[in-house]
């Protein structure tokens, strides 16, 4: 730790132009300290230009400060001087075997501070201030100290490769492109890095929404553990008091029953946790992969870029498809209920309805349930916002096309064989899969229809309306009541009205319910399918009479 503090006290007191203890030290206008005598030496070869900057931060200055000893750093560094320390070690500022050393150093190299992509050279801080004085050098490329500069050189032709091929995906030099690359389709390197940027930046977002489904799924998990353990535990207590009243005549069955309920629980948690591990291992890979996509975006060098593109974007990116699904929860509930009837039946049962419970343990059911609050419900909120090429010509969308509104001129909208003609509806912009609810409100109509619809659903005529095909769902909403229907079967539903309803939808699950949203949240309608493509959220118009009143919907958005 001492030598650790040594070095740090060295260079904190050294002059970094000279790499010695501070002389005379003297403190510029931009806070860095050197010698008086190196600075007033490095300012005397910049009068010409009428500008003097700093040798670390490049601040400058168009008139010459004038310098002042430093009278604490002058006493700080005599006070060094005394406790037996004077030159600083330059051994730092040499390039070691690891390190990219500047190729114009002569003798003893220094470490390279930048490499230029347009010399090819890589340089130390000394030699490198011509690229920042000289207007020659502009234009060049400075990266982070690269070893491997020369794979930016044509091994053929000795040229600098300044083009990609598409046909062969590779960077070759002018001289390729008019031999064996004739005629193939070239582009400059940096276009080609652009390019293959914008595939990678999409690759890295679909990794990252890899993890943060997995993410979710960890959670859900985890609740699904704590869900076990509760209702274990609970089934327990309950048999342990029924069975202490059957005291000698069950006592061995109150055992048996208990430890098969512990085992089948050790059972299901071990396998919950184990895919929560599986999860947990392919989070960490995909974070992996990130890193290394991350690493890569971030190459300065396009040709290095290029070079290392095809093996890092070669990853293979595995949807995830959750087993998880959401139905209603049961545990060890069923035993209680056998156990009290064997309570009943005494003898009777403890010799015919054994087996009833042991296949009852057996067959606990470790599933994910339903959202029961609107609380648990908005864990899913998703904002949904609409799809301007689908909506009718009678609907104008505003609110960042989260708002629709039914209007008596028809819309100047351009033509697209995604709009609908036949009613008045509009599709989301959204794919829906996986767990999302949202919430849609409306004023001003006595009739409006909530729904998911596949994208391929008819545009035209009269099998295009929401719920009246194969391929969408829809609650119509009406004052008092409400209809669902689905391939143009109607399920009547009473209760009293209401202007504000909740979807949730469950994709994997192939769950569908529709809820009455006000100071409670009440189920109107449930589904139990399989979807079979992504779905999208979905609105229609009823019947209006009169145009001057407004009729609005829209999706809510929630914090």
């Amino acid at each position: 730790m001492a030598q650790k503090g040594d070095q740090l006290d060295r260079k904190t007191f050294s002059c970094s132009i000279c790499l010695d203890l501070l002389k005379d030290p003297v403190t510029i206008p931009c806070g860095h300290s050197y010698c008086m005598s190196c600075i007033e030496t490095h300012w005397d070869e910049e009068d010409q230009k009428g500008i003097h900057s700093c040798p670390q931060c490049r601040e400058t200055c168009s008139q010459r400060p004038v310098l002042k000893k430093n009278t604490m750093l002058t006493a700080l560094v005599e006070q060094l001087k005394k406790t037996g320390f004077h030159a600083v070690s330059t051994d730092h500022y040499y390039a070691g075997p690891e390190d990219v050393a500047c190729d114009v150093c002569s003798g003893k190299k220094l470490k390279a501070f930048k490499s230029c992509l347009v010399c090819l050279t890589s340089y130390c801080e000394k030699h490198l201030q011509p690229h920042y004085d000289s207007a020659a050098f502009q234009k060049h490329k400075l990266v982070e100290p690269s070893k491997n500069l020369q794979e930016n050189i044509c091994s053929k032709h000795n040229e600098v490769m300044k083009l990609f091929c598409r046909t062969d995906q590779k960077s070759i030099c002018s001289l390729c492109s008019e031999e064996e690359h004739k005629g193939h389709k070239t582009i400059p390197v940096e276009t080609a890095r652009t390019e293959k940027q914008k595939k990678l930046k999409v690759r890295r977002k679909t990794i990252q929404q890899g993890i943060q489904d997995r993410e979710k799924d960890v959670k859900l998990l985890q609740q699904e553990v704590e869900a076990i353990n509760h209702s274990a535990d609970k089934t327990v207590e309950d048999n342990e008091k029924i069975f202490s009243q059957l005291i000698r005549l069950i006592q061995k069955r109150s055992s048996d029953v208990k430890q098969q309920i512990r085992s089948q629980q050790e059972t299901e948690v071990s396998r919950v946790k184990e895919l929560q591990e599986k999860l947990e291992q392919e989070i960490t890979e995909l974070k992996r992969r990130d890193a290394e996509l991350k690493q890569l975006s971030h190459t300065e060098d396009h040709n290095q870029f290029l070079h290392n593109y095809p093996s890092v974007s070669a990853l293979s990116e595995s949807p995830h498809s959750s087993s998880i699904k959401t139905k209603p929860l049961r545990y060890f509930e069923d035993v209680t209920a056998a156990v009290k009837e064997l309570r009943d039946k005494l003898q009777d049962i403890l010799r015919d309805e054994w087996t009833n419970i042991s296949l009852t343990v057996s067959d606990v059911e470790v599933l994910l349930s339903e959202p029961k609050s609107r609380a648990e419900f908005l864990r899913y909120s998703c904002e949904i916002t609409l799809n301007p090429n689908t909506a009718n010509t009678r609907l104008l969308l505003s609110e960042g096309n989260r708002k629709v509104t039914l209007m008596g001129q028809y819309q100047s909208y351009c033509n697209h064989p995604d709009r609908f003609s036949g009613y008045w509806q509009v599709l989301s912009r959204q794919n829906l899969t996986g767990r999302h609810y949202w919430e849609v409100k409306w004023k001003g109509t006595e009739e409006i229809s909530v729904a998911v619809s596949y994208k391929d659903i008819s545009r035209a005529g009269s099998e295009c309306r929401f719920g009246c095909n194969d391929k969408s769902w829809a609650l119509d909403c009406f004052q008092n009541s409400y209809d669902f229907l689905h391939n143009n079967i109607k399920t009547s539903i009473s209760g009293p009205g209401s202007s504000r309803v909740g979807v949730y939808l469950d994709h994997r699950a192939g769950v569908l319910s529709f809820y009455r949203v006000s100071e409670t949240t009440t189920l109107l309608h449930r589904v139990q399918t399989t979807f079979t493509q992504p779905l999208h959220a979905g609105v229609r118009f009823g019947l209006m009479l009169d145009f001057r009143s407004i009729a609005s919907v829209k999706f809510c958005k929630h914090k």
